[in-house]
């Protein structure tokens, strides 16, 4: 069966750090939900496609949601906020891969580490990988703190009442 990973991205700010990264998630199409992190394996099945999510409102108010995310916040006037996924799926089968996420002061900079993880991870695996994809996304603070960040969104689920 196939299943997709959303790849959604969204920058935001706020009176504080934390604010700015609740309304980056909000940009995002996620804030209403409780993230739980998963590191960089792209399980069998499943399909990274780029989509500006609207997941908000699917599903329950607080359900768990499964990401990969990558965030930075910023508070320095004039200086900006960049974070980014990257993957890569493997040549002889194309629903399965690898994530690394990253931030830093630049788009440059984020894609360097990018690529230069992903070249490392891939190196000592026997299998043969595609090209490295990528998405960044960025924000510059002015007169509040910010945040921007990428999210890999396997899938939500409820709590169960046991």
């Amino acid at each position: 069966m196939e299943r997709t990973i959303k790849i959604t991205y969204g920058a935001g700010k706020g009176g504080t750090t934390l604010a700015a990264f609740d309304a980056a998630l909000f940009d995002a199409g996620i804030a209403n939900h409780n993230l739980i992190h998963l590191s960089s394996i792209i399980p069998e099945g499943f399909i990274p496609i780029i989509e500006k999510a609207d997941l908000n409102y699917r599903g329950g108010f607080g359900d768990k949601m499964y990401v990969v995310i990558a965030e930075k916040r910023e508070t320095r006037k004039g200086h900006g906020a960049w974070a980014g996924l990257g993957w890569v799926v493997s040549k002889s089968d194309p629903k399965r891969g690898l994530f690394v996420e990253h931030c830093g002061e630049s788009e440059e900079d984020v894609i360097v580490m990018v690529k230069k993880s992903l070249s490392a991870m891939t190196s000592y695996r026997k299998e043969a990988f595609g090209p490295v994809q990528y998405k960044t996304v960025d924000a510059k603070c002015e007169d509040q703190p910010v945040c921007a960040l990428v999210a890999a969104v396997y899938e939500t689920a409820g709590w169960s009442q046991s």
